[in-house]
């Protein structure tokens, strides 16, 4: 194994930051500022590739348009778990991405017209992504997440969003 090959079977175990923009429905925005907590020993053989995990925690700020029509901005919090699949048994540069997790907001969103029933929901994603630069540090990712309250309470009219992420890993 070169070293090279064996510094990208850890490209998963590192520390990253990011930065985060989204486009969702209805006229929805999210900037968001987060960080990556490797799993240290998790990792699975999966067909040709390596999953491994990491904790997503993350901080930002969405904006929606009230039911009259006039936008507002509300933080939002949220924490979950993400599985990451390299092929190449991990050493690809090129991952696929699923994860979920729960939010906070300090205002309850609202899409379609309606006002999510909760201001805590859950947030699921999938995306694709690749690393580059010295070392692979650097990292650009497309993503789509649904968040919504899983039915607990209505109205769960849900979201969706298409997110750009870049991140640098430590």
């Amino acid at each position: 194994m070169t070293s090279q090959t064996a510094y990208a079977l850890d490209l998963d175990a590192r520390q990253a930051w990011y930065l985060q923009a989204a486009q969702g429905e209805e006229s929805s925005y999210a900037t968001v500022i987060g960080t990556t907590l490797p799993w240290k020993n998790f990792a699975w053989s999966v067909g040709s590739g390596k999953v491994r995990a990491h904790w997503d925690i993350w901080l930002g700020g969405w904006s929606n348009k009230d039911l009259r029509n006039d936008r507002f901005t509300t933080f939002a919090i949220g924490i979950g778990p993400s599985l990451r699949w390299r092929g190449a048994q991990g050493a690809s540069p090129w991952f696929l991405e699923a994860g979920t997790g729960i939010m906070a907001t300090g205002k309850r969103l609202y899409n379609d017209q309606q006002r999510m029933g909760t201001r805590f929901n859950f947030a699921s994603h999938i995306g694709v992504g690749m690393n580059f630069g010295p070392q692979h540090a650097h990292e650009l990712s497309l993503r789509l997440q649904h968040a919504s309250n899983a039915g607990i309470k209505n109205p769960n009219p849900g979201i969706n969003f298409v997110q750009l992420r870049y991140a640098h890993a430590f």
